[in-house]
């Protein structure tokens, strides 16, 4: 009899918690674009590295729950990024975030990440990662590619720029590769019609100087 008793009073509570759960299940798109960038905020991760997300979404016609889908894994990519290489560097920018951003999401291990941020100073850790990158967006094991841009940097910024302008890692990518992003969720946009989705995980183009705006990344 004891044992009917506590089961019926555990059911209107699990009631309560269905109903609950509802609105939360039910948010638009809009609202989800919302909370995302209020949780950047507060995460201190500037707003512009979602609104150009945003942006690429409406100007292709995508489906507002992609572009939703999109901005909240650039923003798990962002807010890792951001742990990651906050642990050795205290001087990270918007453009270095970014592209930090790009090397989780094309796959790279938080070690390798954390590595390259601690190997590159200041004005040459975005296409320190961004080269890194390319390379692994390639084909090359990150390790080895985290290899060969030290190397590039202990040679100095031209060996670094040669380093990218390889032939086949300052193109396109081939076919197949950064098939990581897939494992940690599509952070591309595809357009309402149907065509395929743009690939986030394509080599990242190199900054020539740190850019964003919003409330820099510490």
């Amino acid at each position: 009899m004891t044992i009917q008793v506590t089961r019926t009073r555990w059911i209107p509570a699990l009631v309560v918690l269905a109903i609950v759960s509802v609105p939360a299940l039910a948010q638009t798109p809009q609202e989800r674009i919302d909370a995302a960038m209020t949780r950047s905020q507060q995460a201190g991760i500037p707003l512009s590295l979602l609104e150009s997300k945003i942006a690429e979404g409406r100007a292709k016609g995508v489906a507002m729950d992609r572009i939703a889908k999109a901005v909240e894994s650039r923003l798990r990519n962002l807010e890792q990024a951001k742990v990651i290489m906050a642990r050795v560097a205290n001087d990270v920018d918007a453009a270095q975030l970014s592209v930090g951003a790009d090397a989780i999401g094309s796959g790279i291990s938080d070690a390798v990440l954390e590595k390259i941020t601690a190997s590159a100073g200041r004005d040459r850790r975005a296409v320190a990662v961004a080269v890194l990158t390319q390379l692994v967006l390639h084909g090359i094991a990150p390790e080895a590619a985290l290899v060969q841009v030290k190397d590039a940097l202990a040679r100095g910024p031209q060996a670094l720029a040669n380093l990218a302008a390889q032939p086949g890692v300052s193109g396109d990518h081939p076919q197949g590769a950064g098939a990581h992003e897939g494992n940690r969720g599509t952070t591309g946009v595809a357009p309402a019609g149907g065509s395929s989705p743009t690939r986030q995980n394509s080599p990242p183009t190199i900054p020539s100087s740190p850019r964003g705006s919003g409330r820099g990344a510490r």
